[in-house]
């Protein structure tokens, strides 16, 4: 275990992760047209290597189909009272079923979302529509394998863990 390098995400982006985040995740098909989804939620591992990201099942599903497919992921979570923003990738996705934990979490993010998005005149409804998952939840988990710093200003596109 001693040869792994350091994991891409620091102590500060694991902190932005745990925020009340915007999270969308972005696939591709096999034409390599995209596809994008809000998600509900996101956990991250406590080697801060793995992510686990919960969809709405049915609005989700070319995104789920495209990640089932070909693996390839990018999720980028913002804050919106601040705009901090980091960006993930990987080609490891694997579509999960998800629990009762899942959904518990989901509904934890919504309520954080909605004071999130309160902060800024926007009532909890706008939250509760843009994060709805009547149909269910799938959970998505992928191992970092690229980070990016994606806040606006100077460090915008920066790779998380190069030098500069």
């Amino acid at each position: 275990m001693d040869d792994l390098p350091a994991p891409p995400l620091g102590p500060e982006q694991a902190a932005l992760l745990a925020r009340r985040v915007s999270i969308m995740v972005a696939s591709r098909d096999a034409q390599l047209r995209p596809h994008l989804m809000r998600a509900l939620a996101c956990r991250l591992s406590a080697d801060r290597r793995v992510v686990t990201v919960l969809l709405p099942l049915r609005a989700a599903a070319q995104v789920l189909d495209d990640l089932r497919a070909n693996r390839r992921v990018a999720m980028v979570c913002s804050e919106p009272t601040t705009n901090r923003t980091l960006q993930l990738k990987s080609d490891d996705a694997q579509v999960l079923g998800a629990d009762a934990g899942d959904a518990a979490q989901a509904a934890r993010h919504l309520e954080d979302f909605a004071a999130e998005i309160g902060e800024l005149g926007l009532p909890a409804q706008v939250a509760q529509t843009v994060l709805a998952a009547d149909d269910g939840i799938a959970a998505v988990r992928f191992t970092v394998r690229e980070a990016f710093e994606q806040t606006p200003g100077l460090r915008a596109g920066k790779r998380l863990g190069s030098p500069g």
